[in-house]
């Protein structure tokens, strides 16, 4: 029988830095729970904009943030991964000299040195991120979980040269078409799934995933039941097992609707039985 549904946010529930989710999926989330059924929402987003996002249930889930560096629930960390500290100071210079905004994650909130009004507007509205602003970001001295780069017209084009930089030494990774995500190289969401599912003794093949971005692409291959959302990049379809429909139609909502369904009804079976 399916235990865990595994979601990410942006581009797969909501639209790029949406603050507001279907109600009828937190219903399901619940009903779902009942049926034994745990739900985690992974993210690239820190874990408060996570809570803001999942008020209604926020109690009643999971949370996988900063692309996997932060597993949870409510009010208790479970895991996390620290970022190096000189290869933080070397992150963070070179996406000042790029003009990039930066954002960069801390276990109890994030912190940024930007002057864009656009994209602190941004943070605070939409994400609803838990956020400091500081003179320099330089100067900051809490250990750090994830660096990102933000360019409102889109990344794509700074990836290759810091990816080329840093090779193996940190993992990253485009997140949404606005984001680009640093990591220690062992973070992931497919790692995280992967410890969330040992800690609840509960297989890949007991386990949904649904994914639209490249950062998603570790996650879907830690679940038997992986799902593109229609809208997703092609390497991830090709990393999925399924097609759902997209972002703006629910899909990932249909497909819990109809998992909810044969669970009720006692039929869901997984891919091995």
């Amino acid at each position: 029988m399916i235990k865990l549904v595994v979601s990410d946010i942006d581009g797969t529930l909501v639209g790029d830095g949406g603050s507001e989710l279907n109600p009828e999926l937190l219903e399901t989330i619940l009903r779902l729970k009942e049926q034994g059924i745990y739900f985690a929402a992974a993210s690239g987003r820190h874990t408060a904009s996570i809570e803001y996002l999942f008020h209604a249930v926020r109690d009643q889930i999971f949370y996988i943030g900063d692309n996997g560096a932060y597993v949870g629930c409510y009010g208790r960390s479970l895991f996390q991964t620290e970022y190096d500290p000189e290869l933080a100071a070397s992150m963070l210079a070179d996406i000042k000299a790029a003009g990039l905004d930066i954002l960069v994650d801390c276990a109890d909130c994030v912190y940024t040195d930007s002057q864009n009004e656009a994209f602190l507007s941004w943070l605070s509205g939409g994400y609803h991120f838990r956020m400091k602003q500081l003179a320099d970001i330089r100067t900051l001295r809490e250990p750090i979980i994830k660096i990102s780069a933000c360019r409102m017209d889109g990344v794509q084009a700074f990836l290759k040269p810091l990816e080329e930089k840093y090779g193996e030494r940190l993992k990253i990774t485009l997140s949404g078409q606005q984001w680009i995500d640093t990591m220690d190289p062992q973070v992931n969401k497919g790692n995280a799934v992967r410890i969330l599912q040992e800690g609840l003794q509960i297989s890949p093949t007991e386990t949904f995933a649904f994914g639209d971005q490249l950062n998603d692409m570790e996650m879907l291959g830690q679940a038997y039941y992986s799902f593109a959302v229609v809208n997703a990049r092609p390497e991830t379809k090709q990393a999925a097992r399924f097609v759902c429909d997209s972002n703006e139609r629910d899909g990932v909502l249909k497909i819990l609707r109809l998992l909810l369904l044969q669970t009720a009804s006692g039929t869901t079976k997984t891919g091995g039985e």
